[in-house]
Order: structure tokens, then C-alpha cells, then sequence
């Protein structure tokens, strides 16, 4: 990924430059970083969000890791991992020695196999298990050898081997058949969890304990949650933190200004996108996927972008976005232009009355969300074809609803899981997606499984351009954006370029002092 990095430059006309370097007095304590994106759960087996796996990406080990920018997994956990033998279905991984979890007792196979087993035994309805879909079963085969046998070809397996799904637990503290529910961590990764206040706060110690591919810990790191991002806002201009990222109000970040003195700012791309989900089942107003192109038509993501978001994000028009292989414009293509008359003779077609009534979805404090639900309701209704009641919920209880199928439609960010056009794929539109629109479709199915037996990833283009064209016409999702990336800390706070960058690790390890 692209990294483009704000640098300070300072011009000295008669004084020394190193005046107006910051000073390191008083500066080798904790810094404070904050962000909105809430944490579901502390165990990996029940949390598939960006606030949950930024944390456990500190705080646990995956066999696997990404380097920054790095679009192929590097071992942590792991001394090495391959694919043996042919059809990519067995793939093996050795362990580092001399890992050792908290209690003092040293990881071993038995506690990788453990982990990723219970994941897709416990299979919670906001968890990662939809993952492993292509995981059969996992053998110890000694003390620090582990062998993953698949039931189809999978060149992505190592991808999400590297994600927080991957995580390693100790099997002496985590319940196999159950969530664990307590407020600690017992993981391996270059942090330790000191004290965790649910929406609030997780202080964070260096793992004096740590080994793996880092060449060491970083510093003391207090992350704080916050509700809102206006209350995020209100910490950083206070400096009650040190870091801002996801999210500041838009606003805010359209108005950073990298010549400030008092403050260090990075823009990056991102593969961040945001779609509006469909519930496709047949219990929906929305189930017609006439109905569901009619929407389409109607949506202006320009309008969208310019007013709720300030431009600080790009109109999207497919499901893969730019700079992942398989990008197209497979929505523009369809429907290039709003269009009401054409909206209206689908819903003419499909025979429903007018206007059709369905609840919108959003999850309340999660960045400009009530504001984007106003904006698209204000589109949708302005045709006069549709009525759109407005709800909004808790973080967890907006999730559940989602995964229940209790909403008709909701707007939702995605973060990447791992760089490969396949986190778009079958988490999001293949059948039992963890997005749970209730869309199945046998096509799709069957390209994204294709897709996966290409080890050189480059081949597996010409099937998400398959998967693109036929998501556009079924419409179980409208994209709507992809985000750029920011991350705002003060003069004194090194490593901001490095903290996130679309390959789903959040490098905590990196700030320092300057």
C-alpha cells in the first residue's frame, strides 16, 4: 500500500534548526493513543471488528504477520509455515521455541491446533469462524510442529492464518465449547494487557516475555475509547491524548493542515470501503432484486462524499476497491447515472406498492453513521419511491441485529482483513457471509472457491471481475465509499505513518517518543 507521509520541513533563517526540534524532557512514559472503534470482545473467538483485532494484534500472536506495506505473511509465532506437497490443502508451520505464555508455560502445537478448533466450534454469530470455511481439521504432529489439512485448495489460507482470527490463546485459560468473558488476556504478542475498562480504556506493558518477528517492544500505551467521534475530537484538541486515529470528525480532517507546528499528520490509502447491505431474504421489503436495483439507481455516492464527509473519502462503485487486484466499476457501469425513472419502472416491474417502507440500520457513536443514514434517506426519499425509517443502535446490539437478519438494510465499514481481493469475497457476498444479507448465490460461490487455487494471486483476477459483475446485478450490497487513512498525534510522537496501513495489524509497537 501506498503510504503518503506529511513531513515537517523546517526552514531556519538565522538560528540553529535543532531549536525547533521537540524536546525529549520529560517524555518516556505511556503515550495515549484514541480512537472510536469499540472492542467487541477480548477473545478471539468472538470478535470479527477493526476495534477488536487492532488490540489483539498487540496483545496476541498469529503464526503469521504482516510487515508494513507487506502484501505476503512473515512468521511470528511461527519459525516457518508452507504449503506441502500439491492442490494447496496442507499446509504446515513450525513454531518458534521459547514462547511462553504468561503463566510461564511455552506454547506449543497443541495450543495453535486448540485455537483455531475452537474457533469454529464455538462459532459465535459475531466471530471469525466464516474464516476457516476451508479448514477441515488440525493436527499436533509434535511439540512445535502443526499441520492444517484443507478441505479445497486455499492459496489464501496463510492470509488468514496472519489476521486476529489466527490468534494463539493458552488452552489452559480459554474454555473450548464457550467464549471467555472476563476482562484479561493471556497471549503472547509484543504487549501485555495490564487493566481494561470495557469502552473506556486498555493500558498496555511492554512483553518484557515477547518473541517473534519484531526486533523488540515498543513504548507504554494507554489506547482510550471513545463514544463519538466529536469526542475524540474534544480529547485531541485538549492533548488528553497523544495519538488521534479512526475516527476524527470529518470535518476535522479536512481541515488538517500538515504545517502546523504542534501536530504531526499522515494521509494514506486505504482499502477501507463502506457499503450499504441488503437483507435479501425473502422476509424483507427489500427481497425483489428489482427493488434492490431501483435503490441503486437512486444513490448518489458524489453528493454522499462531498456533504456528510467533507471529501475525505472517494466515491466507491464496486465491491473490491482500488488498488486490490480485481478492481472494476462494475456499479457505474450499471447504473452510471441517478436515474428516477428507470428506479421506478423496476419497482413498476416488480409490482410492489409505493412507496416501499423499510428500516435503515446504523450504528450509533461509529463516525458520521446517523449522519450518512440522513443523507441516504434524503436520496432515497426525494424520488418519492421509497419511505425509510431511521434506527440507531449500540455498537454489540447493531452487530447482533445484522447477523440476526433483523434489519432490513445497514451501512457498515470494512476493514481488510488481509491485502488480497478475497476479504472481499466470500465474508461479504458468499453464501453465510458474516455480513448475513441472506444473499447466496451458486456462481459466486463457485468463482470465489476457483479464485483460491491460484497461488500467484494476479490470476485470480478475471473471477472477482465475474464475482463484481454479478454482485452489480444482484445487488445484495450498494458501495458507497472508500476511506483514506489518518492519523494525527503531537510534534513529540514518532511511528504515526506506520500505525495502520490495510493490512489489518495495528502496530502500537511502532510509537515512540521523539
Amino acid at each position: 500500500m501506498r503510504i503518503l507521509v506529511t513531513l515537517l520541513v523546517l526552514a531556519v533563517v538565522g538560528i540553529g534548526g535543532w531549536q525547533l526540534l521537540p524536546s525529549r524532557e520529560g517524555k518516556s512514559g505511556t503515550i495515549t493513543v484514541g480512537t472510536t472503534d469499540a472492542v467487541t470482545a477480548l477473545d478471539p473467538a468472538g470478535a470479527y471488528d477493526a476495534g477488536s483485532w487492532a488490540l489483539f494484534s498487540n496483545v496476541f500472536q498469529s503464526l503469521l504477520t504482516f510487515e508494513p506495506g507487506g502484501v505476503e505473511p512473515v512468521p511470528d509465532a511461527a519459525r516457518s509455515c508452507a504449503f506441502e506437497g500439491g492442490g494447496l490443502k496442507t499446509y504446515r508451520c513450525t513454531l518458534r521455541s521459547g514462547i511462553t505464555f504468561p503463566s510461564g508455560r511455552e506454547m506449543t502445537a497443541e495450543d495453535v491446533k486448540y485455537s483455531f478448533e475452537r474457533v469454529k466450534k464455538i462459532d459465535s454469530d459475531v466471530g471469525p469462524a466464516s474464516l476457516f470455511d476451508t479448514l477441515g481439521t488440525v493436527t499436533a504432529d509434535d511439540a512445535h510442529t502443526v499441520t492444517f489439512h484443507l478441505s479445497s485448495g486455499d492459496a489464501t489460507f496463510p492470509l488468514k492464518v496472519a489476521t486476529g482470527a489466527g490468534a494463539i490463546v493458552d488452552r489452559e485459560k480459554y474454555p473450548a465449547d464457550s467464549l471467555r468473558t472476563d476482562a484479561a488476556v493471556d497471549g503472547t504478542g509484543p504487549y501485555t494487557l495490564t487493566a481494561y475498562t470495557k469502552d473506556e480504556k486498555a493500558d498496555l506493558a511492554p512483553n518484557k516475555r515477547y518473541k517473534g518477528s519484531l526486533g523488540g517492544t515498543g513504548r507504554p500505551v494507554e489506547l482510550r475509547y471513545y463514544a463519538d467521534s466529536a469526542k475524540l475530537d474534544r480529547a485531541w484538541r485538549d492533548r488528553r491524548i497523544d495519538v488521534a486515529t479512526r475516527t476524527l470528525p470529518p470535518k476535522v480532517l479536512s481541515e488538517l493542515n500538515p504545517s502546523d507546528p504542534g501536530q504531526r499528520v499522515t494521509e494514506s490509502d486505504s482499502s477501507e470501503t463502506r457499503n450499504l447491505y441488503l437483507n435479501t431474504r425473502s422476509g424483507s421489503a427489500l427481497h425483489d432484486p428489482r427493488v434492490r436495483r431501483a435503490m441503486a439507481w437512486l444513490i448518489d455516492r458524489e453528493q454522499l462524499a462531498a456533504t456528510v464527509y467533507d471529501g475525505t473519502v472517494d466515491p466507491l462503485y464496486s465491491l473490491i476497491p482500488t488498488g486490490i487486484t480485481g478492481h472494476t466499476t462494475s456499479f457505474f457501469d450499471n447504473y452510471p447515472k441517478r436515474s428516477t425513472r428507470k428506479a421506478r419502472e423496476l419497482l413498476a416491474e416488480a409490482g410492489v406498492s409505493l412507496p416501499v417502507r423499510f428500516t435503515l440500520g446504523y450504528g450509533i457513536g461509529r463516525g458520521a453513521s446517523a449522519e450518512e443514514s440522513a443523507e441516504l434517506k434524503k436520496q432515497l426519499e426525494a424520488s418519492g419511491l421509497f419511505a425509510v425509517d431511521l434506527k440507531g443502535y449500540e455498537w454489540t446490539d447493531f452487530q447482533k441485529r445484522w447477523a440476526a437478519g433483523k434489519m432490513d438494510a445497514w451501512a457498515v465499514g470494512w476493514v481488510a482483513d488481509y491485502p488480497d481481493p478475497d476479504t472481499f469475497g466470500a465474508p461479504l457476498v458468499g453464501t453465510g457471509s458474516t455480513m448475513s444479507t441472506g444473499y447466496s448465490n451458486k456462481l459466486v460461490d463457485h468463482l470465489i472457491l476457483e479464485s483460491r487455487q491460484f497461488a500467484d494471486r494476479s490470476r485470480a483476477a478475471k473471477d472477482f471481475e465475474d464475482i463484481e459483475a454479478d454482485v452489480a446485478e444482484d445487488v445484495p450490497l450498494i458501495p458507497l465509499w472508500q476511506r483514506k487513512e489518518y492519523v494525527v498525534s503531537t510534534e513529540d510522537v514518532g511511528g504515526g505513518q506506520y500505525l495502520t496501513d490495510g493490512t489489518g495489524v495495528f502496530r502500537l509497537w511502532r510509537l515512540t517518543w521523539i
